[in-house]
């Protein structure tokens, strides 16, 4: 896990100092979520969100593209025996946290969160808290 955050940091470094020839990059503010490395170490995978409406498919893609330079970078940044490859995939986590605000949000579940407070008992909120060690608080 430790490996993984140094090279996130390694990573948004070289992503916030350097100047990219592909016109995919040009200009893209990218935002990397995650590392995994592999039990190994030998492999890495970066998850990445390109703000700004960027189109994800293309900026995975160009950045995979140049996941050897970000090797050699990496090489020299960190202090490992050696550096993993690098492997780009799309942060798919905040759409999915989205779809399930969404659906948390809708009509049903709200009417059935309205009819499971209206089944609490009214005296529900007055129940005295225990100590661990089975007592009650006075």
């Amino acid at each position: 896990m430790r490996v993984g955050e140094e090279i996130r940091h390694g990573m948004s470094q070289i992503l916030n100092r350097t100047s990219f020839n592909d016109p995919h990059l040009e200009g893209v503010i990218i935002t990397i979520s995650e590392v995994r490395i592999s039990p190994d170490l030998r492999n890495a995978t970066a998850f990445v969100v390109p703000l700004g409406g960027a189109d994800l498919k293309v900026v995975t893609k160009a950045l995979n593209k140049a996941s050897s330079y970000f090797r050699r970078e990496l090489s020299h940044m960190l202090r490992l025996r050696s550096c993993p490859r690098i492997g780009f995939e799309a942060d798919r986590s905040f759409d999915e946290a989205a779809k399930i605000n969404t659906i948390l949000q809708s009509d049903n579940v709200q009417q059935d969160l309205r009819h499971d407070e209206d089944d609490m008992p009214d005296d529900y909120d007055d129940v005295e808290s225990h100590s661990g060690d089975g007592e009650a608080d006075t």
